[in-house]
């Protein structure tokens, strides 16, 4: 623990919308998992904020990892524990964070008993992902993370054409965009999702294990865009050689993946995929 940071106590808190659940890792001293609804949101280690226990994390640290080195200047859109601004923090020191996140009792909760404070250079937005995102300056972040969900669903209205007009204002032209989403089988979603963000940025490219990214089981995939080149042979190379033996599609790959399906707008009847109930016990 931090010099003066009190040890974090597990249970249920409630927070602005709905309830939360903190939970110790047995196999790591200073491990902790956010859960809500029974679906854990994030995993952070106070001591060591560079181990990462998702695999879809890890997926958006090796892309973060293979930008241009030094401080990055930072857009969280969903907070969370904060485990990405904590990774981001420790690898390169120096780092800026805005994190945009509604529920004001749930960042009140992760100050107190995560430990937030101990990421400098970190400001809360407390609204909504299109309203924080609409104050932020334009050509201002190096990296933009898009990781909101309720529950397990990603809201609909954050996958939007419109939205991601608003993102490619924010972001420097070289700058990359993370979005992390689930779905399942036949990735209709996804593959919506892929063309709205292609309809804004030239170079996207999808990362996934293989079982998900077949659409054989429900799980999260990677995005990662920008309008400047990204390093595709390292990114391909790091996410093969990962615990998760990762896909990483691109070019005509991902053109064929997304198979004609249509960029989502703002107003569409579009239904973001709920989990089956035995993904998470």
């Amino acid at each position: 623990m931090a010099r003066g940071q009190r040890e974090p106590m597990p249970g249920r808190y409630p927070v602005t919308f709905g309830e939360v659940e903190l939970l110790r890792d047995l196999d790591r001293q200073d491990g902790w998992v956010l859960s809500k609804d029974g679906v854990p949101q994030s995993y952070v280690d106070l001591q060591d904020p560079t181990y990462l226990e998702f695999e879809y994390v890890r997926l958006m640290a090796d892309v973060i990892d293979l930008l241009d080195e030094g401080p990055l200047s930072c857009v969280h859109v969903g907070g969370g524990a904060c485990t990405i601004p904590r990774y981001v923090t420790a690898t390169r020191p120096g780092s800026r964070h805005i994190v945009i996140e509604p529920d004001d009792r749930l960042v009140d909760l992760v100050r107190e008993q995560l430990d937030l404070r101990s990421v400098p250079k970190l400001k809360v937005i407390v609204q909504g992902g299109r309203e924080g995102t609409a104050k932020i300056w334009d050509d201002s972040a190096d990296l933009f993370v898009l990781d909101a969900f309720t529950g397990a669903t990603m809201p609909v209205e954050l996958a939007t054409a419109e939205y991601m007009g608003d993102i490619a204002r924010v972001l420097r032209p070289d700058g990359t965009l993370l979005i992390n989403l689930a779905d399942g089988k036949g990735l209709a979603f996804a593959k919506r999702l892929l063309a709205t963000v292609r309809g804004t940025f030239r170079h996207v490219v999808l990362l996934a294990e293989p079982g998900v990214m077949r659409g054989r089981r429900f799980g999260n995939l990677i995005v990662a865009a920008s309008r400047a080149e990204l390093p595709i042979g390292e990114l391909t190379r790091r996410a093969a050689g990962g615990l998760t033996q990762a896909r990483c599609v691109q070019g005509d790959a991902l053109t064929n993946f997304v198979a004609g399906a249509y960029p989502i707008k703002d107003g569409d009847p579009v239904l973001a995929p709920v989990p089956p109930p035995a993904v998470f016990g």
